[in-house]
């Protein structure tokens, strides 16, 4: 992105936005880990190809041009906080310049596994100033949708600890001492994640789902908000996926 276009910077998204507006609808899960959102948007993502609209995924941490670094430096485990946000965010960024802001202005609904709120919890929660990392991401949209999934820290790591029994460095939040047995460690990080969460539900607008509920239930409570976004030539025609 460059340059500017009657008097608008191009690289200001939300400038853009002002002026020309964006077609496209931005629609985000949050939650922690094993909270089930993952599953729920490739669901959402299904039933929206189903009705034949343009969509395109995107995950947390997955920018081809920051993840080979990121992943060495979790392997040596000597990022600090802020090195661990500051290569998010370049993640993010990378993202957001080539895949996301782009599709949104032709039109694609863009379905976002985690989104800025993701490092709003974890790196306040790692003792980055709050201020400091919604700076970072100031260039970030708003979605039209956010879904936080809201699940108790046993389920969670139930979920987890039934698929995959050991548990990761940073996921843990071993770099934190919080505490030398990685479970409990792991078990106080997720939840002071979590309280961040709760924190900034009211004021970032989340619709929160209760994710232990059954996973039909979930998804029918996100197909009818979503309803709400879509085309007006669909309305009282959307179909069903299988």
């Amino acid at each position: 992105m460059g340059g500017d276009y009657l008097g608008v910077d191009l690289n200001s998204p939300r400038q853009f936005l002002k002026k020309y507006g964006i077609p496209g609808k931005l629609i985000v899960v949050e939650g922690i880990d094993g909270s089930g959102k993952s599953t729920q948007l490739r669901l959402l993502e299904k039933w929206l190809r189903y009705n034949n609209l343009e969509v395109f995924r995107t995950e947390w941490n997955s920018s081809d041009l920051v993840k080979s670094i990121t992943s060495k430096g979790k392997k040596k485990a000597n990022l600090t906080p802020t090195t661990f946000s500051l290569l998010h965010a370049t993640d993010f960024a990378d993202r957001f310049e080539r895949n996301i802001l782009p599709l949104l202005r032709a039109g694609y609904f863009v379905l976002a596994d985690r989104y800025i709120y993701t490092a709003y919890a974890r790196d306040v929660t790692r003792g980055c100033n709050p201020s400091w990392v919604r700076k970072v991401y100031d260039f970030a949209l708003k979605p039209d949708l956010a879904f936080y999934f809201r699940v108790p820290i046993d389920i969670s790591m139930d979920r987890i600890l039934s698929g995959r029994p050991k548990l990761k460095y940073y996921e843990a939040g071993l770099d934190l001492n919080l505490s030398k047995d990685v479970y409990e460690s792991y078990r106080i990080f997720q939840s002071r994640i979590i309280e961040q969460y709760e924190s900034m539900s009211k004021r970032e607008n989340f619709t929160v789902i209760d994710a232990t509920l059954g996973i039909k239930e979930q998804q029918r409570i996100m197909r009818d908000k979503v309803k709400a976004l879509l085309p007006p030539k669909m309305t009282g025609s959307v179909l069903e996926a299988p």
